[in-house]
């Protein structure tokens, strides 16, 4: 019996090539979008300090009051005007028989309904007076300035209300003079306090400034006579011996000099000996 002979077939099968498919994901920069222009009624205010009864802000472009506005876009000035009949500001845009119309501040103010847009851009955008004669009242810088200004007073305040009463003295010297001598230390306190917060800027000026407290030693010295200075202003002296301490600088205040020649080496010993005396 024949053996039946079973060849194997050997199928090739292709193989699929593998296909990586690479996206490329580009990198999408967001540009800041530009603020949209808002319509609503808008408020401008006089910065100066002064606000006359009224006042008129130039609306056309003359050589006395040139009103002209530079579009960095194409490299040239246009000129821009307030018509109230045209939707532009600009002069080249805008079109037939032009009405102009005047621009009244009242007290210092001048609201510009909404229906005002060539006035309201004239005015926020392209008018070169703002920033200058009048600004844009805008409600949260106002809110962010007041609450500046609040901040600092109660800054102010709070140092007033803990300062020792000899500095407080020498504040308080800087801004009503000689009459705080005479005063007792509850009216020093108080009239402190009324200070920081009519003034919060200038107090804490005056309260990092070393120089308001030596300058206070030396004026509290010359009304104890503890020291001395000439007639001509010019020369301080011990008051007991009349033995010269130093010579003021032309044109310099005596108070302010005798203050910084408290810094030096030689007045040093003399601060230390006027503060021994004063006590």
């Amino acid at each position: 019996m024949a053996k039946k002979k079973i060849v194997d077939d050997v199928i090739d099968i292709p193989q699929q090539e593998e296909t990586v498919n690479t996206t490329v994901i580009e990198k999408k920069v967001k540009t800041p979008a530009k603020p949209e222009w808002e319509i609503k009624d808008r408020s401008y205010y006089l910065t100066g300090a002064h606000s006359p009864l009224t006042y008129t802000l130039a609306s056309k472009h003359t050589s006395r009051f040139p009103l002209l506005w530079f579009d960095a876009t194409l490299g040239e000035q246009k000129e821009i005007r307030y018509a109230t009949n045209q939707n532009s500001v600009f002069v080249s845009e805008q079109k037939g028989e032009a009405t102009l119309g005047h621009i009244i501040f009242q007290n210092g103010t001048l609201t510009v309904p909404k229906e005002k847009q060539n006035l309201q851009k004239l005015l926020s955008i392209f008018h070169p007076k703002k920033g200058k004669v009048f600004e844009e009242f805008d409600a949260v810088l106002e809110a962010a300035d007041e609450l500046t200004d609040l901040e600092l007073q109660l800054d102010a305040l709070n140092a007033a209300k803990n300062m020792d009463i000899d500095q407080a003295e020498a504040i308080l010297r800087v801004e009503i003079g000689s009459t705080v001598s005479i005063m007792g230390s509850k009216e020093i306190k108080r009239d402190l306090l009324l200070f920081a917060k009519r003034n919060p800027s200038l107090f804490m000026e005056l309260a990092s400034d070393d120089n308001v407290q030596l300058r206070n030693v030396a004026i509290r010295a010359t009304e104890e006579g503890i020291i001395k200075i000439s007639q001509d202003q010019r020369t301080f002296m011990w008051g007991a011996n009349d033995r010269k301490l130093m010579t003021v600088p032309f044109d310099e205040n005596p108070y302010s000099a005798m203050a910084a020649f408290f810094k030096t080496d030689e007045g040093t010993e003399v601060f230390r000996s006027i503060e021994k005396k004063l006590k």
